[in-house]
């Protein structure tokens, strides 16, 4: 996806400026185009000869040295640049970026920008916290500017807390969603009642950068994963789903600033920083954690692959195998979906998921009025590249009023930014506006 991608990291003197070692590498994996600047303060803690090494570049550490042709060089680098990620970035430069201060390359940079900017904090907790520094990401999250929450773990200043730069991994997560040039949505082909996100004629979302989506401040819940019913201590009924759906919901919802609450089965993947999560096993599990919060949303999106039946009896102890024959008497699991269809309030908005693998609209169009959803997405099963386990998928979309609109295969987490756009769409129609929470 980063295939010559023109991609500027800025590193600033934060402690953890040594891992963007491993970004400038990761990135160029990617097939990215990389070129470095450095704040003065970045080569005390790491070399600006180690990431030329990397990079294949001159690292930029000076406004005023001398351009290699005749142009602005903070100017003609701002006009080549596919994204600007800042990584690690610090409260300084933070404060700088909302203050509209450039008295380096890389503020100066910054200023000059039109492509997506991409900021990763890293410092000591007391600084992250500190009501300035929030007051600035919040400023500039407003202009449109994107964040990569930092982690919670060990600190150089040797405590614990959030202030860790995030992982690479989700850093280049970050960097694959942003990078994505978005138009202008006034031509979408979403707009059709028949349109398929993804498609040439198609426009890019965008909503990745958009401080005024609808998911802003709203409270979102979402499941994700398999269940597993017990038949004895060491066997379970279950399904191959990975949560790889739910998880991308969760973050692209919580990148569009969203409070997220993910309610997952037994998965070996890591949710996503910034979000709730609430790990359960079994499908009584999963209902009893869904309707405890399920008042208090804005938005329930049922991503699970939850199984449909579970055995009238979980045997004790491991059941021997003494037997050429054993039989299990199997009883449905409790619908949540149709449980809160039937108990949601007017101001919610409420997402199934359908996996078919025959008569999709068909089959999905009836589960959408039997449990009284405002959006079914439906997966085709048979299809190369959709459903279960993969990273990728493609699904078909229906609405209340009848709207079909439908994705090619893309990654999941551009799939979940197409969902969260129809349901920002629902909610801009509907006039479903809970009052938000006061930005802090």
């Amino acid at each position: 996806m980063l295939k010559g991608k023109e991609v500027i990291l800025g590193v600033t003197g934060s402690i953890a400026a040594y891992k963007s070692a491993e970004i400038v590498r990761e990135l160029i994996k990617q097939g990215a185009k990389v070129q470095v600047v450095m704040t003065k303060a970045a080569t005390a803690f790491i070399t600006p000869l180690s990431l030329q090494t990397l990079s294949g570049r001159t690292v930029i550490t000076d406004l005023f040295s001398s351009p290699s042709a005749w142009e602005i060089e903070h100017v003609s680098l701002a006009e080549r640049a596919d994204l600007i990620l800042i990584a690690p970035a610090t409260a300084n430069i933070i404060g700088k970026i909302a203050g509209g201060i450039a008295d380096d390359m890389l503020s100066t940079l910054v200023l000059a920008a039109r492509s997506p900017i991409l900021i990763a904090p890293a410092m000591n907790e007391a600084m992250y916290e500190n009501p300035i520094l929030k007051a600035n990401i919040e400023k500039l999250k407003n202009h449109g500017f994107c964040f990569i929450e930092p982690e919670e773990g060990d600190l150089a200043c040797g405590k614990k807390g959030k202030g860790r730069l995030a992982s690479i991994e989700t850093i280049i997560r970050g960097v694959l969603t942003a990078i994505r040039n978005p138009q202008s949505t006034e031509q979408s082909a979403v707009h059709s009642p028949q349109s398929t996100v993804g498609s040439p004629q198609a426009i890019d979302r965008g909503l990745f950068r958009n401080p005024k989506s609808e998911i802003r401040n709203r409270k979102i819940l979402i499941t994700a994963g398999p269940t597993q019913e017990p038949i004895d201590p060491v066997r379970y009924i279950s399904n191959p789903s990975s949560g790889r759906m739910g998880l991308a919901l969760a973050e692209a919802a919580h990148r569009q600033g969203g409070e997220v609450i993910v309610v997952t089965g037994p998965i070996a993947l890591e949710p996503p920083p910034g979000v709730t999560t609430i790990r359960v096993q079994t499908a009584q599990q999963m209902r009893e954690a869904v309707m405890e919060h399920f008042s208090s949303v804005d938005i329930f999106i049922s991503a699970a692959a939850v199984s449909d039946y579970q055995p009238e009896k979980s045997a004790k102890e491991k059941i021997k195998k003494t037997k050429d024959r054993l039989t299990l008497e199997l009883v449905k699991t409790p619908d949540i979906l149709a449980e809160v269809g039937q108990v949601k309030g007017e101001n919610q908005i409420v997402v199934g998921f359908a996996a078919e693998t025959e008569d999709l609209e068909q089959n999905a169009r009836k589960k959408l009025e039997e449990k009284d959803l405002d959006l079914i997405v439906a997966n085709d099963l048979t299809r190369e590249g959709a459903g279960f386990g993969g990273e990728t998928n493609m699904v078909t979309m229906i609405t209340r009023s009848g709207e079909v609109i439908k994705t090619q295969k893309l990654p999941k987490i551009e799939v979940a930014e197409a969902i969260l756009e129809q349901v920002s769409r629902i909610s801009k129609r509907s006039g479903i506006r809970s009052q938000p929470k006061p930005d802090t």
